[in-house]
């Protein structure tokens, strides 16, 4: 792990920056790559997960679990503990930055589904860099998805 600090800045925060790890070996892979965003959770603990209401479970048996949700208005519910100056989302699980994961990860509003890590597809998102910066991350850098095709990219 590398960390870096600010110097002169009021609050001295250090940034983080995983390296590229492995799962320990088992029986059924050797060294599986470990995806950034399991190790991540950043854009659940800073950003609003607001959806259309039809993208719950009371229109689609396999949809958002409405019991973790709240109203935020009449077309649109919200992702409860992700509506606060304190953002983070109930369905976020394990410690930001160390290893998390979605407990509903199948079950995922769209606004959770499009939300992209940074390079993931190629691209920069810098809102995931902004939510990254804001737990004291480093931004992702391209060279962490040349990764062999077969691990998950998606937390």
């Amino acid at each position: 792990m590398l960390t870096i600090s600010f110097r002169g800045a009021k609050d001295r925060r250090s940034f983080r920056y995983c390296r590229q790890k492995t799962a320990p070996q088992n029986s059924l892979n050797t060294n599986m790559p470990i995806n950034p965003c399991l190790e991540c959770g950043a854009c659940c603990a800073y950003y609003r997960a607001s959806f259309y209401w039809a993208e719950s479970n009371l229109v689609q048996p396999e949809g958002v679990p409405v019991d973790m949700t709240d109203k935020l208005n009449d077309f649109r519910l919200v992702m409860k503990g992700s509506n606060g100056s304190k953002p983070r989302c109930i369905a976020l699980m394990g410690f930001i930055g160390k290893k998390v994961h979605c407990s509903i990860y199948a079950k995922r509003a769209s606004v959770c589904r499009d939300f992209p890590a940074s390079w993931e597809n190629g691209s920069h998102n810098e809102r995931c860099d902004k939510a990254r910066v804001a737990w004291t991350l480093l931004p992702l850098i391209p060279e962490i998805w040349h990764l062999p095709e077969d691990f998950p990219k998606a937390a």
